[in-house]
């Protein structure tokens, strides 16, 4: 499936709108006190940084399959949103228009 954040797709040609797709998840990871340490030497969080990646991924499927019951074969308009919902776990939330191209 196609998925780009223009609201066209280059050499393509969009047959049909679909409409609103979207998908979403929360992941939580246990940093453990790596973490602390990796903090308060200035490195970065390779576990919260993988866990944001996956969760990204986990959305995207979400928000594919959401597209393909609707009968879309490509999404434009993509957006994403993160959001911190408590320590240690992010929301991603992913959304834009199904189409037929």
């Amino acid at each position: 499936m196609i998925i780009v954040t223009t609201d066209h797709i280059p050499s393509k040609e969009i047959k049909d709108i679909v409409g609103y797709v979207q998908g979403g998840t929360i992941c939580k990871k246990n940093l453990g006190k790596d973490s602390s340490i990796s903090f308060m030497m200035g490195g970065e969080l390779n576990l919260f940084a993988e866990m944001l990646v996956e969760a990204k991924h986990v959305a995207l499927n979400h928000m594919a399959n959401d597209a393909k019951r609707g009968g879309a074969n490509a999404i434009i308009g993509l957006r994403v949103i993160q959001t911190p919902v408590m320590q240690g776990a992010i929301e991603i939330f992913v959304y834009g228009t199904g189409v037929v191209i």
